[in-house]
């Protein structure tokens, strides 16, 4: 893949040289998409990836519980994918067909956007490499609504849409309408969705039964609104009772413990609904996906 910034000048994930070398031997390609043309209530999600990419330049490299230096796992960063004016479903075209072209062979793929919609693209491109994968889908809210605001490709009908591609287990959902309850039933998924309330559930049972579900090959994808709002106010839609940080390190560790995570996405921060610190959790959430994913112990493909 031939890159057009001369000297690979932008900037990049835990403010990371790159080179042409790094991107042919790298293990993580990360890719900004700055696109929130779906937002329901409050855009400003495309503002998200430069916030993240900033906030990740204060991060130390070496992580405590995995005991390594995250740096040296290789990554590379791509520029920016610019956002289309037109309908979103040519913006996710563009997305799987940017992706398409990086020829990427096993490299672990990480989308920073964006709103939720990027993971339809991202998703697209990566089925073609890994067939098997299935998604852990981390969100407040269900995105099963056929269509939103006039359009079948926007944030609400993101895991709608997915299930049409392969199988996708939900995780953290306490937000849902009627419509999407009427589906749930009449496409008998109920064993695909998994509520986060902790007044009912045994949660733990919940992550070991969701988990199972999941093929070996594993996409994530994480909507910045599946944390609580104490940790993560700076979303567009935010809803209270949330994952708390410990939680979702654990799900993600316990999902590279007996998974390949083939790729992830992380999405819908809004970096001015909320203070400068939800960029860092962000940005550290991207390092601990990054550093989970590439384990020795993880290498199952």
């Amino acid at each position: 893949m031939k890159f057009h910034q001369k000297n690979f000048k932008w900037n990049t994930f835990l403010d990371l040289q790159n080179d042409e070398k790094d991107f042919s031997s790298c293990s993580v390609v990360i890719i900004p998409i700055g696109y929130d043309g779906t937002a329901s209530y409050k855009p400003g999600a495309k503002y998200g990836p430069n916030a993240i990419i900033n906030s990740s330049v204060e991060l130390e490299n070496y992580d405590i519980e995995m005991e390594k230096d995250i740096t040296e796992t290789g990554i590379f960063t791509t520029p920016e994918i610019s956002p289309l004016a037109s309908d979103p479903k040519e913006m996710l075209l563009k997305i799987e067909t940017t992706i398409d072209n990086l020829k990427l062979k096993n490299q672990i793929t990480g989308i920073i956007g964006g709103d939720h919609s990027v993971t339809i693209g991202s998703v697209k491109s990566a089925i073609k490499r890994f067939p098997d994968l299935s998604i852990l889908y981390l969100d407040a809210h269900a995105d099963l609504r056929d269509t939103y605001m006039g359009t079948k490709w926007g944030h609400a009908s993101v895991a709608r849409r997915l299930k049409s591609i392969c199988k996708v287990v939900q995780l953290g959902v306490r937000s849902i309408s009627s419509e999407e309850v009427n589906f749930i039933s009449k496409s008998k998924s109920e064993n695909e969705i998994y509520y986060w309330d902790r007044t009912k559930n045994n949660l733990q049972e919940d992550i070991d039964s969701a988990l199972s579900q999941l093929s070996n090959q594993v996409y994530i994808s994480i909507d910045l609104d599946v944390l609580d709002p104490s940790i993560m106010s700076a979303v567009g839609n935010p809803v209270p009772g949330g994952i708390n940080w410990e939680e979702i390190n654990s799900i993600i560790k316990q999902t590279a413990q007996h998974h390949s995570i083939i790729g992830f996405d992380v999405t819908e921060l809004s970096p001015n609904e909320g203070p400068e610190s939800c960029s860092f959790t962000a940005a550290k959430l991207i390092y601990k996906l990054i550093g989970f994913a590439t384990e020795k112990s993880n290498n199952k493909l």
